[in-house]
């Protein structure tokens, strides 16, 4: 058995706020219950949501400060409860939950519910499954939802953001056609690296003639991570009949048109949940771009990057 310590260094706020109000504390390593494991930390995944929380959203309640921030991450194994059963000390594994209520993933220890917690797939290093939690379980379950046969096609719009850019490595992997709309030239090249047949400036190109050329009958569905006129432009290229999927929290969010499935939802974690990104990714031998990697003692300079936008990929923590 690892020696585990009393306390932890954490990245934490006790106030809303801008990026300067994130603090590197020194915390209680949280005590894990019977149907929980603890995990020693390697990567934190970092995400607009963070900033978001950080600067005052709070889907539900009041926080009780200090709150430590973090939805996701990988790590190792290194104490379970006395319920446990799918997991030993020593395993690889990555983990995701939105309102953790012994605190979140900036963090050198977290304690989480055995079912939140998947095996570290194969073909990833920790770094990497840190990365993708989060990111990983939201554009699989889209791509799922779109239900998209081989040879279709499918418009994914906000392709270069954390989540997008695996979401086009998973239509590919089903056999879709992709047309990718991305941020900047940096972005659409990264997206036709991960395998979009067709790709273009979201901000800058005109997006309904884009499609047309692609796809001259309209593309059979759209999978969208941003929202906005962009997007609304995009419905006007979709075949009547055809299939919009967007995750809950993109804004502003389309309205509903005659003709047209829209289908809304959230990213979710759970025991098949994590099973079934695990064979996703290794099925699509999955590539996990990150931006950038900086020291939990530098979370700060992680929350600024975010502000600035233009995210390819995505942003994490070192932690170990």
């Amino acid at each position: 058995m690892p020696r585990i310590p009393k306390a932890m260094r954490a990245a934490a706020i006790d106030r809303f706020g801008p990026p300067r109000v994130l603090k590197l504390r020194v915390l209680p390593v949280p005590e894990h219950a019977p149907g929980e494991v603890l995990i020693a930390l390697h990567t934190s995944g970092v995400g607009s949501w963070d900033a978001d929380m950080r600067g005052g959203w709070w889907p539900e309640g009041k926080p009780k400060f200090p709150v430590i921030l973090g939805t996701d991450g990988s790590g190792r194994v290194v104490a379970k409860g006395s319920g446990v059963r799918r997991f030993r000390v020593g395993d690889r594994v990555y983990a995701y939950e939105f309102l953790n209520p012994k605190g979140g993933f900036y963090a050198e220890y977290i304690a989480i519910r055995e079912s939140n917690v998947g095996r570290v797939p194969k073909g990833l290093d920790l770094r990497k499954a840190g990365a993708v939690t989060v990111t990983g379980l939201t554009a699989l379950q889209g791509v799922e939802a779109l239900r998209l046969k081989k040879r279709e096609t499918v418009l994914i719009h906000g392709a270069s953001g954390g989540v997008g850019t695996v979401a086009v490595q998973f239509a590919r992997w089903k056999g879709a056609r992709v047309l990718a709309t991305a941020s900047g030239r940096s972005g659409v090249a990264l997206v036709r690296r991960l395998g979009a047949e067709k790709a273009v400036d979201g901000k800058h190109a005109n997006l309904a003639a884009a499609i047309r050329r692609f796809a001259p009958n309209g593309v059979d569905a759209i999978l969208g991570f941003a929202g906005g006129k962009p997007l609304v432009d995009c419905l006007d290229a979709l075949k009547p009949g055809g299939r919009l999927v967007y995750p809950n929290g993109v804004e502003p969010a389309p309205r509903k048109r005659k003709g047209i499935r829209v289908r809304t939802y959230d990213g979710k974690g759970g025991v098949r949940q994590f099973r079934e990104l695990g064979r996703a990714i290794e099925a699509s031998r999955l590539k996990v771009p990150i931006l950038a990697a900086y020291r939990l003692a530098a979370a700060v300079r992680a929350h600024e990057r975010i502000k600035k936008g233009h995210i390819l990929g995505k942003i994490v923590l070192r932690i170990r």
